[in-house]
């Protein structure tokens, strides 16, 4: 127990201590790479001590970032994984070979280096960072994929030189923070773009291809369209697993490719994964298409993804999804179209800075809603988000919790029933880990 306490101690000092953007939103956010830089050049500077994939963009980076580091892994190299933000551990952000971060580890990390805590002042998510790549150092990782957390210029991740740059997509998320056009969003993300480093961009867009080209000019970086170069059908799927022939459009070579990924937005996620296995193959890696076409069976297993068309149990079907703008609701519900069931539920909730009024506006009006709100200041009151679901014409009730949101939905389901749980990470991740629900 005393190793549960220090680590929930240790939890709460960062958690309280340092201003946290899923917690009070941008507030929490510094404007610039400062605190990050300190704090890395106080611990040696540890991210220049391993080779890095850099990850991007509006939707998708979370499973592209697990999705790399799995073939990574299934190749044998011993491989970092940064992601933000957590579902239900905190130590999900920082893997190596798919397993957490040590609590006695994070322990240590916080006590040797409270006075630079102390004196950096940094924000949750710099500490964070600065912790990872703290850890990927001294476990001297021979590859580590790192998720940005928000935009990419001014992301405290942005202090790294990677060997590849990933940019998976630009929808509308956080206007109040990277612009209000597709082409101001993009050039906060093409932030990561790195002298002479090559850049994969997942999904192309009229609007973004200007700021892309011309970044990627002034940086004498490479650029390489995912879309163009792959091409994806797939054949069969089921609660378990998807099924496509992948066709490398250059070479003319096809593939068969099975993964446990869901949903049908991971062919876009699959297409860029595929494109940056075929670059890092030329940068000294040991990795090919078909070793990645081999791990992509395996993801949800080998990294431990959660919450991306998460099938959580059938008989009622149970479905959970972290999209959370309106781009990546638009997929989530299309797909949600065509699960068939006898009535249909939608357990939902949002974080108070997103376009709700827009992402309402997609979802279904003839589905049973449970309203409710995540525990974090930042959540949309159930009450408000029913108000506002009301003037969209959706009905439901609004819940004190997820749980008992949850706990509703399911005591009204008969077996032929579905459920979807989505909004936002904060709603899946609570659904998850309060109902302890089974993994895959």
């Amino acid at each position: 127990m005393g190793e549960n306490n220090a680590y929930q101690q240790t939890l709460d000092y960062l958690y309280e201590r340092l201003p946290m953007f899923s917690r009070i939103g941008k507030a929490a956010l510094k404007p610039d790479l400062t605190n990050t830089l300190k704090l890395c050049a106080a611990l040696g500077n540890p991210q220049e001590q391993f080779k890095s994939v850099h990850i991007a963009g509006t939707n998708g980076k979370g499973s592209t970032s697990h999705s790399l580091a799995a073939v990574f892994q299934q190749a044998g190299y011993k491989t970092g994984l940064y992601t933000s933000p957590h579902l239900i551990d905190f130590r999900e952000r920082i893997l190596l070979n798919g397993l957490p971060v040590g609590k006695e580890w994070v322990v240590d990390f916080v006590a040797k280096n409270k006075g630079l805590i102390e004196q950096v002042n940094p924000s949750f998510f710099e500490i964070t960072v600065a912790m990872a790549f703290a850890y990927f150092a001294e476990e001297k990782v021979d590859i580590a994929i790192i998720e940005t957390g928000l935009g990419g210029r001014l992301d405290s991740t942005n202090v790294i030189t990677p060997v590849l740059s990933v940019i998976t997509n630009i929808s509308y998320d956080h206007k109040d923070l990277l612009g209000n056009t597709l082409a101001e969003i993009a050039a906060e993300k093409a932030g990561i773009i790195k002298e002479g480093v090559p850049t994969v961009i997942g999904e192309q867009n009229d609007e973004t291809e200007r700021v892309f080209f011309e970044h990627s000019v002034h940086k004498r970086s490479p650029l390489y369209y995912a879309e163009s170069l792959w091409s994806l059908v797939r054949i069969k799927h089921d609660a378990k697993y998807q099924q496509y022939k992948a066709v490398n459009n250059a070479k003319r070579e096809m593939y068969d490719l099975t993964t446990d990924l869901l949903g049908n937005y991971q062919q876009h996620n699959i297409k860029t994964v595929l494109t940056a296995v075929e670059l890092l193959s030329h940068t000294g890696f040991n990795i090919t298409v078909q070793g990645a076409i081999n791990a992509l069976a395996g993801v949800k297993k080998t990294t431990a993804l959660r919450g991306r068309w998460d099938w959580i149990q059938e008989h009622p079907t149970i479905i959970c999804d972290v999209a959370h703008n309106p781009a990546g609701l638009a997929e989530v519900l299309a797909q949600w179209k065509h699960v068939s069931a006898s009535s249909k539920h939608i357990v939902l909730g949002f974080v108070k800075d997103k376009d709700i009024a827009e992402a309402l506006s997609l979802f279904p009006k003839d589905a049973t809603y449970y309203f409710c709100n995540a525990d974090t200041p930042r959540a949309l009151p159930a009450a408000e988000l029913r108000e506002a679901a009301s003037q969209q014409g959706l009905t439901g009730a609004a819940y004190e919790s997820v749980a008992a949101a949850v706990l509703t939905a399911k005591n009204n389901m008969q077996d032929t029933d579905a459920l979807l749980i989505t909004g936002s990470f904060f709603i899946v991740g609570e659904a998850l880990g309060n109902l302890k629900m089974p993994s895959n």
